[in-house]
């Protein structure tokens, strides 16, 4: 069988979309039931046999290096690379060339969640002899790629060839794109390969509708997400741990007489007071919730106290 070893995960969007939640968290480490969004990335990558991974960080770097340490995650190598200026997805993958060895590599950005089947697009670019290879899929949100006959022919109309389907933020690569992007410039990868099609490059791609797949990017679809979960009782088959959706952190603390509705998800070190009522309402850790308190719809951030009757609102 055909397999890939090595990753780069990008991890260093400054996720605009979903501020305040990402005032403090970068959005690759908001947590979904409790698991950092980045891990789901690496768990779906680990299934399918890669080793080693190199995750690019620009927010809050910090906080990346205090989730790995040098343990990596589940005894795998985590190379952490920072841009204290972002380089955006070509920029970022010149970046890390040097940590990359001779052998393809695969792309996933650290802020999707998804259970696409990743092994078809791995033997599409084998067995095509591909330069890149791209996941595709019909989102509902863009149709920015022209996808022909196995081949990529357009990407972002360069060529005014109409697109029919979205990139779904999962690439196959050969290390000839490492000469194709310069040194330290923010670029995207999109007018790269647009002119590598030009250049007669081996452009393909694997239509994967099968699957989930959530590009999380407003506290609508964070919310809709969890709501999904428990709705669907879905898990994703690379998700090993039992506990996951943990719903209730053993280190939480809540009263006897509260109540915890829907898709209510408490973290670790969270304390809700006495006949507080909560309703599809997400509790970072050490969040505190005062007794009597009514929240419906809310997403409480980590170390933040709410008291009161509250709908739709981050805090």
């Amino acid at each position: 069988m055909n397999a890939i070893t090595q990753a780069f995960v990008l991890g260093a969007g400054l996720g605009k979309r979903l501020r305040p939640l990402t005032d403090d968290v970068p959005k690759p480490l908001i947590p979904v039931f409790q698991k950092p969004l980045i891990t789901f990335a690496l768990d779906h990558l680990i299934d399918i046999g890669v080793s080693r991974f190199i995750i690019n960080t620009h927010r809050l770097p910090e906080l990346f290096q205090n989730f790995f340490g040098a343990a990596g995650y589940d005894g795998h190598s985590i190379t952490l690379v920072h841009e204290p200026q972002l380089l955006e997805t070509g920029g970022g993958i010149k970046n890390v060339e040097t940590h990359l060895g001779s052998e393809p590599f695969i792309t996933y950005s650290g802020d999707v969640l998804t259970d696409i089947p990743l092994q078809p697009l791995i033997d599409e670019h084998f067995r095509r002899g591909n330069d890149v290879t791209l996941a595709l899929r019909e989102t509902g949100l863009a149709t920015q790629v022209a996808f022909r006959d196995h081949h990529v022919v357009d990407i972002a109309n360069r060529y005014g060839i109409a697109g029919n389907f979205d990139f779904a933020n999962v690439a196959i690569w050969n290390r000839d794109i490492f000469q194709r992007i310069p040194p330290q410039r923010k670029i995207s990868f999109i007018p790269v390969l647009a002119d590598w099609i030009g250049q007669s490059g081996k452009i393909g791609g694997v239509v994967i509708n099968e699957g989930n797949w959530f590009n999380i990017s407003s506290r609508a679809e964070y919310l809709d997400v969890h709501r999904m979960i428990i709705r669907e009782h879905w898990k994703p088959h690379y998700v090993k741990t039992g506990r996951w959706p943990e719903r209730v952190a053993k280190t939480a603390i809540v009263d006897h007489s509260a109540q915890l509705r829907g898709c209510t998800v408490v973290a670790r070190g969270c304390h809700v007071g006495a006949a507080a009522i909560l309703e599809d309402t997400i509790l970072w850790p050490d969040a505190e919730i005062a007794s009597q308190s009514r929240l419906e719809g809310c997403i409480v951030r980590s170390q933040k106290k709410a008291s009161g009757i509250h709908h739709n609102i981050d805090i």
